[in-house]
């Protein structure tokens, strides 16, 4: 007797079930493998995180280092990797606002999961270059809108640029459009042969991985960033001497070198046991997963892949460098080595090494000048900040961790944050960068930083006035090692 066994084949004309387009963070992974014979493309471009494999044994191999389960589109519950107290806590809360009213069931299933920590992402894909189709029509910009959009970028190179306005005009869409438009202007798409559709896809995919929930370290932080270094690159003494090369990998750290922030800082991670701390060895956690997110992207959407490899590779491996430089816990050292070059006069920009620590220190200074910038943006900028770090300190205090510096809301204001942040962090740096860069910008800058820390020193005694009138309607009473109340509204 003959049995026959019939194999279910999936018809070509139907759309990949969700489980196999999942996407679970910012590293992608391939199958090479089929049943029948050649792999079904669409199999090819699955995304799992940062980096991309073409071996299932790799892709395996990763998962078990890792110690992350494969989970259902629902249902996700924070996993124990350890005997540590904290891993219980349910990272799903941190981008969902603290309320005394409110309970788990106001906010449904896909909501708590759209966001998590890192890797664990919610199943979603762009609705613009993926084949799914869109749901709800994009808004598109009337004439006015866009056309005010397109005369802001004809002064993409002033330093009062306002990105604010600039991201409304453009719909969200600021850190594409912005770093589109500095690409094409160098000229860099064509010099480059950098496929369009490619190029596209690569930047939506880079402002997606941003978290917008986060009140800072969000993708109109990033065109920010972006703006801000091509101001430095425009310096007579990077002008002269950078390479296209240079200036590629200028643009692309500064609008990916916050990629998938969590909204959280290092010390947070750390202390939580989170897996990525772990996988980092607690050394630039959050600067190391955003150069691997940025791989990823690129490797996903081949961006370079008409490069030879040896230069692709190189290409990463100095973006990597430059966004590592962005980690504050390492800057007296890198302030140090500038401070020490010119002193001796030492920097020599034909020198590609030297070229690429002065890229360094650029996106340093791009990527924390916000007190430089004029009043009207710098005070949208700290208590976006503030904001974040006083969220994270709410987290602290529901799951009874020790609550980090400059977090607690309650002992803290916006204005005595900056004062602190100019005077310890940001003064030095740029005070370095106008030594090294003697120009209008660079006083510019120092400038309104002297403006801006004068203008925070006066409304402190406003800002302790109203955190004690709080505290009387509220019937606390004010102790004395408490000397500032709530932060400015």
């Amino acid at each position: 007797m003959e049995v026959c066994y019939q194999l279910p084949v999936l018809p070509l004309d139907r759309p990949v079930p969700k489980h196999v387009l999942s996407r679970r963070g910012a590293i992608s992974f391939s199958s090479s493998s089929s049943l029948f014979g050649a792999p079904d493309p669409r199999q090819l471009s699955q995304r799992r995180g940062a980096i991309s494999y073409d071996s299932s044994d790799q892709t395996a191999l990763y998962i078990r280092m890792l110690d992350v389960r494969v989970r259902s589109q629902v249902g996700f519950e924070p996993e124990r990797r350890s005997s540590h107290p904290y891993l219980c806590i349910d990272f799903r809360t941190l981008h969902t606002r603290l309320s005394c009213g409110s309970s788990p069931a106001d906010s449904g299933t896909e909501k708590r999961v759209h966001r998590l920590l890192s890797f664990q992402r919610y199943l979603h894909s762009s609705r613009l270059l993926r084949g799914i189709p869109q749901q709800i029509p994009l808004h598109i910009l009337d004439e006015d809108y866009s056309g005010q959009a397109r005369c802001m970028l004809e002064k993409v190179g002033s330093w009062n640029f306002d990105i604010f306005l600039f991201d409304k005009l453009t719909n969200g869409n600021s850190l594409i459009t912005l770093t589109l438009h500095l690409l094409n202007q160098y000229g860099l798409v064509d010099l480059f042969q950098l496929d369009m559709v490619k190029l596209w896809r690569f930047l939506v995919l880079v402002q997606e991985d941003y978290h917008n929930d986060n009140p800072y370290h969000n993708s109109v932080h990033a065109a920010d960033v972006t703006q801000a270094m091509y101001c430095y690159l425009q310096e007579p003494m990077l002008s002269k001497s950078l390479t296209s090369y240079d200036i590629l990998l200028g643009l692309l750290a500064a609008a990916t070198h916050d990629l998938d922030h969590p909204g959280v800082n290092q010390p947070f991670l750390i202390k939580t046991d989170h897996y990525l701390a772990t996988l980092y060895r607690n050394t630039s956690v959050l600067e190391n997963h955003h150069w691997k997110s940025a791989v990823g992207l690129l490797r996903e959407t081949g961006l370079f892949s008409h490069l030879p490899p040896e230069d692709s590779m190189n290409m990463e491996r100095e973006l990597g460098s430059l966004i590592l430089a962005t980690d504050i816990s390492r800057q007296n050292d890198y302030l140090s080595r500038f401070r020490t070059h010119l002193d001796q006069e030492s920097l020599c920009l034909s020198n590609a090494s030297h070229r690429h620590f002065v890229l360094q220190m650029a996106l340093k200074c791009a990527d924390i000048c916000n007190p430089c910038r004029p009043w009207e943006l710098s005070k949208q900028w700290s208590e976006k900040v503030t904001e974040e770090f006083f969220e994270q300190g709410d987290i602290e205090k529901k799951h009874k961790l020790q609550v980090s510096p400059l977090c607690d809301r309650e002992t803290n204001t916006v204005g005595n944050i900056q004062i602190g942040f100019m005077t310890y962090v940001a003064e030095p740096l740029f005070g370095e960068w106008a030594r090294f860069s003697d120009t209008r910008l660079s006083q510019t800058m120092l400038g309104h930083m002297g403006l801006n820390k004068a203008s925070w020193g006066g409304l402190q005694p406003e800002q302790t006035a109203i955190s004690e009138e709080t505290e009387t309607s509220a019937g606390g009473s004010r102790s004395k090692e408490i000397p500032q109340g709530s932060r400015e509204s």
